[in-house]
């Protein structure tokens, strides 16, 4: 089963409580998703430990109940 798109978002919410997150649904079929987050978190890091930090937050998902991710990570400015 597909993970809803408001899924996607509480869990990384869950793991960086001050993001901004904006999931759009590339296909509409639950399956393939891109996601623009948004954190201070992420200040000082490479654009690798950014994402590895949203996908940490997704639990093993992507990959398995998770398809795609199209991940754009940022600080905010």
């Amino acid at each position: 089963m597909p993970m809803a798109a408001d899924e996607i978002e509480a869990m990384i919410k869950a793991a960086l409580p001050d993001a901004k997150v904006e999931i759009t649904d590339l296909r509409g079929d639950g399956d393939h998703y891109a996601a623009h987050v948004v954190s201070t978190y992420f200040q000082g890091m490479p654009r690798v430990k950014q994402h590895q930090a949203v996908y940490n937050a997704l639990g093993g998902r992507m990959g398995g109940v998770l398809h795609a991710l199209q991940l754009t990570t940022a600080v905010p400015e």
